[in-house]
């Protein structure tokens, strides 16, 4: 990963009296970690298959993802994206030359209609978690964080914070850095993951889940393979409230001068809630930084 971006930056600031250790993935050159598992999986596709290009879903992350990668192998693109992604995110995605087609998220299913155009195209399908070259390549963000927390005089993290949609990234630092304990975190009523931990099996989202304004974390059912995952290192799940992570919004852009989206705050808002104590040796995951431009200025002016 290091010979195509730097590692995105490591801030340490004080929570309760304990020094804490944030990695700002929202500051990738797509604002999103994601690029992280669309680089690792594009780069492993033969060289006579790239023409075909890829197909993958999203809701604009995964999607600017593997667009980037695409783009700088010379691929074409294929996003499916839902009718309500911010229009940032679309827009970005376009801009690195994806083709997006739209649907419906709560009455179509994107993985259908990947899988269709895949197949139709002869391209590779690139799934936004449910994959182990794509977990994998997530995974890479907990490492550099581990050389990062070291060279701070922090010492290697003994606890990951991680916000959590399919799980994607929190498989990858769990399987990155096996001595720490996970915590995913997800927005109230989309918190599929922390439940589906306790029961020892998968539990989808409810029907008629609630508004939520993470749309990176909006996954109706998480993948067996990153629960799996997940289950076998003991993680364990906590849920946030809308205005709890408006509030990490915040505090995000007033201490740590950075912008993080709704989903890439959900850890940070645990934290700060007082879901999870802060421990010396924890690392929360900033995992995006793509929010509507309107949005965030509401956010910041609601405090």
């Amino acid at each position: 990963m290091a010979a195509v971006l730097p590692p995105s930056p490591l801030f340490v600031h004080p929570l309760g009296g304990v020094a804490v250790a944030f990695k700002a993935e929202c500051l990738q050159p797509v604002g999103a970690f994601k690029l992280r598992g669309a680089w690792h999986r594009l780069t492993a596709i033969a060289a006579d298959e790239r023409a075909r290009g890829v197909v993958a879903f999203s809701s604009g992350n995964h999607a600017q993802g593997v667009a980037w990668a695409a783009k700088r192998l010379g691929m074409p693109a294929v996003i499916v994206m839902p009718a309500d992604a911010p229009r940032v995110k679309r827009d970005a995605t376009l801009a690195l030359g994806a083709e997006v087609v739209s649907y419906d998220r709560m009455t179509e299913n994107r993985e259908k209609i990947a899988a269709h155009l895949a197949h139709a195209r002869g391209a590779v399908l690139v799934p936004s978690f449910d994959d182990a070259w794509v977990i994998e390549g997530q995974g890479s963000a907990a490492i550099e964080a581990v050389q990062q927390m070291e060279s701070a005089g922090l010492g290697a993290p003994l606890r990951i914070v991680v916000p959590c949609g399919g799980g994607g990234l929190a498989a990858g630092c769990a399987l990155a850095v096996p001595d720490a304990e996970i915590v995913v975190v997800e927005p109230e009523g989309w918190d599929d993951m922390r439940r589906s931990l306790e029961a020892g099996w998968i539990e989808p989202v409810a029907p008629e889940p609630p508004p939520t304004a993470c749309d990176a974390l909006q996954t109706l059912r998480v993948a067996e393979r990153t629960f799996e995952v997940l289950a076998r290192r003991d993680a364990r799940g906590v849920a946030v409230r809308e205005d709890e992570i408006a509030a990490a919004q915040r505090w995000a852009a007033a201490e740590l001068r950075v912008v993080v989206e709704p989903g890439g705050a959900v850890a940070l808002a645990a934290l700060l809630a007082g879901r999870i104590d802060p421990a010396p040796g924890t690392l929360v995951m900033l995992s995006g930084g793509n929010t509507d431009p309107a949005a965030y200025a509401r956010v910041l002016a609601g405090g």
